[in-house]
């Protein structure tokens, strides 16, 4: 059997309620919870949360939450594996055994169903660990600047100054949506980041961390614009 794993802790700090506010129509964690379900990959959907009002609501959306989340992975500098090992070692002590289970972010209303799929096969076909998408910089990495102690500008990879952007290395970059994973690798603790990972290629307009109030508004100014001209 496949688990689904939403983490949605109460907590958040810059951008207060962020799991439960609303977003283009939904709560935000609404929009995880109906692409997990209309994926038809989980015989159970839980999420795994230390607040009363997110665990309502997400009842009432469909998903489970048959426990609440201990303080000690509830604070803010808690890693994601050992909150879907948690959740897993719940459902082995109730005589569930998942083969494979996928952590997918609350905060994340670009999901798409078929993603989800890609990942669950991409899993299943590469014998990886994980899988989950990356999307592609915008930029060249090997051409980044940083400011140095006298506030001028210097590049991370001075090598690559003069190097032409068609001959370096493409880069990505976690696309924060979802991580499919081994039951093995979540319950040892592997990181998800890692030689075992498989990627799901996804195109950058359809990615957009949201941790900050522009976070926000630019995400839900893409989103509109995605849901009336469609994401290519």
């Amino acid at each position: 059997m496949r688990l689904a794993v939403i983490p949605a802790r109460g907590g958040s700090k810059r951008i207060p309620g962020k799991n439960i506010k609303p977003f283009a129509g939904k709560p935000m964690i609404a929009w995880s919870i109906e692409a997990a379900r209309e994926s038809g990959l989980f015989e159970r959907i839980l999420v795994s949360t230390d607040d009363e009002r997110i665990a309502a609501l997400a009842r009432t959306l469909g998903a489970e939450v048959p426990f609440m989340r201990p303080a000690v992975l509830s604070d803010d500098h808690t890693p994601t594996v050992p909150v879907v090992a948690h959740a897993i070692e719940w459902a082995l002590a109730n005589e569930l055994r998942p083969s494979s289970a996928c952590c997918l972010y609350a905060t994340a209303p670009f999901i798409r169903v078929a993603d989800l799929r890609a990942g669950a096969l991409q899993l299943e076909r590469s014998r990886a660990d994980y899988a989950f998408p990356v999307t592609s910089f915008a930029f060249p990495i090997q051409r980044a600047v940083h400011l140095n102690e006298a506030g001028r500008l210097a590049m991370f990879a001075p090598e690559h100054a003069l190097t032409r952007s068609q001959d370096l290395v493409e880069a990505y970059h976690d696309a924060g949506q979802f991580y499919w994973g081994r039951t093995e690798a979540w319950l040892q603790g592997i990181p998800v980041m890692g030689p075992a990972t498989a990627p799901i290629i996804i195109p950058r307009h359809r990615v957009q961390d949201i941790d900050t109030p522009e976070d926000w508004a630019r995400a839900q100014t893409l989103f509109e614009v995605l849901r009336t001209h469609g994401d290519g």
